[in-house]
């Protein structure tokens, strides 16, 4: 069992590492020089909403410091908005901005494509949603560790 945990781990890593180099692609097709792959992400990560860099940080999971350095080149690049909160001085929050928004739908009209090419390669959603049970039980399971050996 512990080679198969450690197999799937890797695996994994593996396969956000792809998807990166898909959504790469994907950037390159659209002619979209100014933001890599992963602000990408962090930029579909936040969607429609508005959120703290310690909220984003929380959610998807991302190191500080590359959060950081992320947001202030979206937000260079017009990607971003940042907004100080109005009962915190301290705090700013992150939303899109109309660009973003645009490379967001642009980014999810994309992935619905593939998900339709997906489905005739034979991966069924109900595979998938088993899927992810089994990881947020792998996720829940590490976290639990974590929280026994700290």
């Amino acid at each position: 069992m512990k080679q198969i945990l450690i197999e799937n781990i890797l695996f994994i890593e593996r396969l956000h590492r792809r998807f990166l180099d898909v959504i790469k692609a994907e950037l390159d097709r659209l002619r979209v020089d100014d933001i890599n792959n992963v602000q990408t992400l962090i930029l579909y990560n936040i969607n429609s909403e508005r959120m703290t860099i310690s909220e984003l940080t929380n959610r998807g999971y991302y190191l500080g410091s590359n959060v950081s350095y992320n947001i202030k080149k979206l937000v260079e690049n017009g990607y971003l908005v940042q907004e100080k909160s109005p009962h915190d001085k301290r705090a700013v929050r992150i939303r899109l901005s109309d660009k973003g928004l645009e490379l967001c739908a642009k980014v999810d009209a994309f992935l619905e494509r593939s998900v339709v090419v997906m489905k005739d390669t034979g991966v069924k959603e109900l595979e998938l949603g088993e899927t992810s049970k089994v990881l947020r039980k792998v996720e829940r399971f590490l976290s639990d560790l974590l929280a026994n050996i700290v």
